[in-house]
């Protein structure tokens, strides 16, 4: 046994994990991330950098640098060219990130769930004023970003983005030892809805990141995104950013989630399953349609 599973071994016990990670002042602890990981100071961001790789299993091998100022440019880091390309098959969505596939499937009613056992209602995760039938009896994808993980997500499809709204929450630790113990975890956090609708004004799907502790910010590319969301507090932002399959649509700041909804017609892709590894680019789901994105009649 190396000493990185012995400690890993040690960490990852249930109750010291929880305690670590949930049971400390988790704003405070998110906003000193989102600083300490700027530090460009030498004798700060080599240490950093080694021990987050030693603990997080960081893969470099298809990253664009080699070398980097500071953890916070490690953590939100560009691939090489190609590296991600998403599949070019338009009756497909493609997977938005690489991540470990949490709680999947249908929507029964309103009701889904972040791991067994632990359910929620889409009106408690969107908001008292979101319109949530659209995804009554659909499918999702909990996709969970490791703090190792390539932290870019991309555009699953063709699409028009029509809005963002921003709810702001807590930081509570999304791994699956959270899930567990905390009910209605994402629905606590702090997210992002984005809306959007498949291109040529047709099928709507819905991305939500969902912040955790140590996500110092969700980054959105397609908005102006010199500040981060939080900033401006919650909030609805109206838009019509067109992306193509596999665009750049944003960041974490560290690990965290995506939830991905889709309406019924939908069906989640045979190589979607709980537990497994997925890319950024690889399907995730099939259109209802043969692929134009069109509204059924």
């Amino acid at each position: 046994m190396t000493v990185r599973t012995a400690i890993a071994k040690i960490v990852m016990q249930e109750d010291l994990n929880f305690l670590l990670t949930n049971r400390i002042p988790r704003r405070l602890a998110t906003r000193f991330m989102g600083w300490f990981a700027k530090i460009e100071h030498p004798l700060v961001r080599a240490p950093s950098i080694a021990l987050w790789r030693f603990f997080s299993d960081v893969d470099m091998a298809d990253a664009a640098a080699r070398r980097y100022r500071s953890l916070h440019a490690a953590f939100i880091r560009d691939l090489v060219p190609g590296a991600r390309p998403a599949d070019p098959d338009p009756a497909l969505l493609a997977s938005p990130c690489d991540a470990i596939v949490g709680a999947c499937g249908r929507i029964e009613g309103d009701r889904l769930h972040q791991i067994k056992g632990f359910p929620y209602r889409l009106r408690d995760l969107m908001g008292d004023q979101a319109e949530t039938a659209t995804w009554r009896d659909g499918s999702f994808v909990t996709l969970r970003l490791t703090a190792g993980m390539y932290h870019r997500f991309h555009a699953p499809h063709d699409m028009v983005v029509e809005s963002v709204t921003y709810i702001s929450g807590d930081t509570w630790n999304v791994n699956p030892i959270a899930l567990k113990r905390v009910e209605r975890l994402f629905c606590r956090n702090e997210r992002a809805l984005i809306a959007a609708r498949l291109a040529g004004g047709g099928l709507p799907i819905l991305l939500v990141p969902v912040a955790a502790i140590l996500v110092a910010s969700i980054r959105l590319t397609f908005l102006d995104t010199v500040r981060n969301l939080r900033v401006g507090g919650p909030r609805r932002i109206e838009t019509a950013a067109r992306l193509a399959k596999g665009e750049e649509m944003g960041w974490f700041e560290h690990g965290s989630t995506i939830i991905l909804f889709v309406p019924p017609g939908f069906a989640l892709h045979e190589d979607v399953a709980e537990g497994r590894r997925i890319r950024a680019g690889q399907p995730i789901a099939r259109l209802p349609d043969g692929g134009t994105g069109a509204q059924p009649d």
